[in-house]
């Protein structure tokens, strides 16, 4: 490919590795089987190939930085030595054990154990930091931990580490670090009136020091995102903005600074984005297109403008000759010497490369673009500009065909879906009674003690599970042992609920590989990858689906496994579903139609297995509706009309049922203060949501807005392999009765246990069960 004048940048690019590799060596050392070396050893053998790769496909502008063994939030805090007192850090360089305490945990061994492992454990269990979503994505990051007067220092030299080692391979590269203001707001305080922002003062001579390192070690460019700039800002997040780059500008006045923000438009804080001392600025023009404009005409003539065309969240092909129509104009305003292409975003939030995947539909396949083929995009946009359009007229031709033909595909449209959903009405999306009157039909029905327990849905995917599965798939084991092997996972699964105590039943998901893909693989509209990987936290790693088309039911999906886990027991036995919005939000979507068409056929889907499951005798439906939060727009005008169809959506696939059909649905982390209302018109009979790591704060939001429905507030943390004790499970719900009616409290873990071990999760199910007997004798 001829070389572009036009420099091609990427923000930063996948991690986990083309095979996972980054996984596999996290999870040995996590489990005692290889050392610290050999994991930190895979870590670099990934970074020195990500930067090959990129140089290989045409990246002019490549990243260093953006790798992380667990995430890029978690390694800031370490940068800047934030790290609370109960990690027992004194200051120094921070231990990956550490490090890996305030991201999973710790149990707790002895000196002993840890040093036979080459661990180097503080000796006692330590809680995780709490860990939520990053911005509007299903990534999830470790929020900081801020107290009043906290100081900070510089206690990991990655950035600089991982910039030299690029160095001595011979890639120049751009170090990216996250924003100290944008570091800053993502953090938290016990303080509620606490205002991390005047940390700053103490913040900023960190970041100088890093970034005096970068420069004397010969970084040129360096990247610091600040996202926090597409959000609704006030005056003093303004003022930081300002004081932050005008101090660096002072201190640094030689490193040229590429400010990049994304996941949505500058809007309103343009002005101050334009305002700051920096060389460059990065905007996202896959989310925000109509901003090109303005941003073009506002900026100054000497900043580079790095503009996000390629889409870094989807994974659907560009179609680059309307892309250049729109880039070209601004080239010809600004000039070459001032314009970079990019994705819009990080690649880290699609999969590494379509080649990989060799069973899609051609024609679907044609329609998709992975990293590596983002990359390319890239290149191929850069070389259009910089040497015209003839020098890659093939390639551009090629994208045009694939964008028309998805446009006419057949496959996509479906006739029968449009006219469903067209014939929708106000009655179909609302309960036959109001809560109070279905809540007394409900618990004349069940008879459950008070403070009923219950988990999530999901049981351990051991080793075994997947195996099986793996063999399945591969015809190693045929239909007939494969169900009987699941026949006999559910029915131990079962038997063991009703041995501890539990009241509420859940037959253990060991049919399911993932709660979204197990049911897009049964709808009409979804496709799905094998190799499509992509980070959701640490080491947990999820392949959405493709949803590509209209979407249909074509059978039951879970009536016959709910209904032999049902026989197998008295107790009421939970039929368990992923609702629309979550299938919708983790999900790879079709960019085609509005989110919120696609999310009401969806609904509809939905709808059909809930009436099938009830016609069954299933009781209790649990919808579970994890990332109705995560969809939540970025800027609060946009709020209502999201929450408007995602509200509706769940109601329609959930309204069709009796008074006495009690409706369950289960929230992951989220901060539900400014979404309770909707939570409120969703009127689930019970939720359960994810509390433990906050210590029941999130139920404040419950308790202001004085939730009439049934919660089941998290326990215990079940994304930390520790194992909490009945003291601190009661107290947890002595926190929750101060917030809530005892009437109103279910018990039950903060999530699904399908990524722990049995080991993990027998012992803390039987102090949840002797934990609720606790407080029964108490209440009473």
């Amino acid at each position: 490919m001829t070389h572009s004048t036009i420099p091609v940048a990427t923000l930063g690019t996948p991690r986990i590795g083309p095979r996972r590799e980054l996984k596999i060596a996290l999870e040995s050392y996590w489990s005692g089987k290889s050392n610290e070396a050999a994991l930190l050893e895979t870590a670099a053998a990934l970074r020195s190939a990500n930067w090959a790769r990129q140089k290989a496909l045409g990246v002019s502008v490549i990243p260093s930085n953006d790798f992380s063994l667990y995430d890029q939030v978690l390694d800031t805090s370490v940068m800047v030595g934030a790290i609370p007192k109960i990690y027992g850090w004194t200051g120094g360089t921070v231990s990956l054990d550490t490090y890996f305490a305030m991201a999973r945990g710790a149990q707790g061994v002895s000196s002993e154990e840890a040093c036979a492992h080459g661990h180097h454990d503080h000796g006692h269990g330590v809680p995780a930091q709490e860990m939520t979503k990053w911005f509007d994505t299903n990534y999830h990051y470790m929020v900081p931990e801020f107290v009043p007067g906290q100081t900070f220092e510089l206690a990991s030299f990655k950035p600089v580490d991982e910039y030299r080692d690029a160095k001595a391979l011979g890639y120049q590269t751009r170090p990216v670090l996250l924003g100290p203001v944008t570091f800053l707001r993502l953090g938290k305080s016990k303080d509620p009136a606490f205002d991390p922002l005047s940390l700053l003062g103490n913040l900023l001579p960190v970041y100088i020091d890093v970034l005096r390192r970068l420069g004397a070690n010969g970084a040129e460019w360096v990247q610091i995102d600040e996202p926090c700039l597409v959000l609704d800002l006030d005056a003093a997040a303004r003022d930081a903005l300002r004081r932050a780059y005008a101090t660096f500008a002072h201190a640094l006045p030689r490193l040229k600074i590429m400010l990049a923000t994304y996941f949505g438009a500058l809007g309103d804080n343009l002005d101050t984005a334009l305002s700051l001392p920096v060389a460059g600025l990065h905007v996202d023009l896959a989310r925000a297109p109509e901003q090109i404009e303005a941003v073009s005409e506002k900026a100054p003539q000497g900043l580079v403008l790095s503009l996000g065309v390629i889409d870094g969240r989807n994974i659907w092909r560009a179609n680059l000759p309307a892309l250049l129509d729109r880039v070209e104009r601004v080239v010809t305003r600004r000039g070459t010497d001032h314009i970079q292409i990019a994705p819009s975003c990080s690649l880290l939030h699609v999969p590494i490369d379509l080649d990989l995947e060799s069973d899609l539909d051609p024609d679907l396949k044609s329609w998709l673009s992975f990293s590596v083929q983002k990359m390319d995009e890239l290149a191929t946009l850069g070389a259009a500009l910089g040497g015209g359009r003839d020098s890659v007229r093939d390639k551009l031709q090629a994208s045009a065909d694939a964008a028309a033909a998805r446009k006419a595909s057949p496959k996509v449209h479906d006739a029968a879906v449009a006219a469903r959903v067209a014939a929708v009405t106000a009655a179909m999306v609302k309960r036959g009674s109001p809560f109070a009157s279905r809540a007394a039909t409900q618990r004349a029905r069940f008879n459950l003690p008070a403070f009923p327990t219950t988990t999530i849905g999901s049981f351990p995917q051991t080793a075994e599970v997947r195996k099986a599965r793996s063999a399945h798939a591969k015809g190693a084991l045929d239909d007939a042992a494969y169900e009987r092997f699941l026949r006999e996972e559910t029915e131990r699964t079962v038997l063991w609920q009703e041995e501890i105590g539990l009241d509420v039943l859940v037959h253990g998901e060991f049919e399911r590989n993932d709660m979204v893909q197990y049911f897009g693989e049964q709808l009409a509209g979804f496709a799905f990858t094998k190799h499509g990987w992509v980070q959701s936290y640490g080491s947990r790693y999820v392949r959405p689906p493709i949803l590509f088309g209209d979407v249909s039911r074509p059978k039951p999906m879970t009536v016959a496994w709910w209904t032999y886990a049902q026989s197998l027991t008295k107790k009421p036995m939970k039929g368990m579903l992923t609702g629309p919005v979550t299938i919708l939000n983790w999900s790879f979507v079709r960019d085609d139609v509005p989110r919120s068409a696609a999310c009401r056929q969806i609904a509809l889907a939905i709808r059909d297995e809930v009436g099938d499951l009830e016609k069954a005798g299933a009781a209790m439906i649990q919808i579970d509706e994890a990332a109705l939060r995560e969809g939540l727009p970025l800027r609060t005008s946009q709020w209502k009309t999201y929450l408007d169809w995602a509200v509706e959506s769940f109601r329609l696939c959930a309204s069709g049922v009796a008074d006495e059909t009690q409706i369950h649905t289960h929230m992951c982390y989220s901060e539900f203060n400014d979404i309770i209302d909707a939570i409120g018109a969703m009127d689930a009979d019970v939720i359960s949501i994810e509390t433990s790591r906050s210590k029941m704060e999130l139920l404040d939001a419950f308790t202001t807005y004085k939730y009439p429905n049934e919660i089941g507030p998290g326990v215990y943390d079940i994304h930390s392999p520790r194992v909490p004790d009945v003291v601190e499970m009661t107290d947890l719900l002595s926190r929750a009765r101060q917030r809530l009616d005892d009437s109103q409290i279910w018990i039950n873990p903060d999530c699904g246990l399908k990524t722990r071990k049995w080991e993990e999760v027998k012992p803390a199910l039987v102090n949840m069960v002797a934990a609720a007997r606790q407080i029964r004798a108490v209440a009473n």
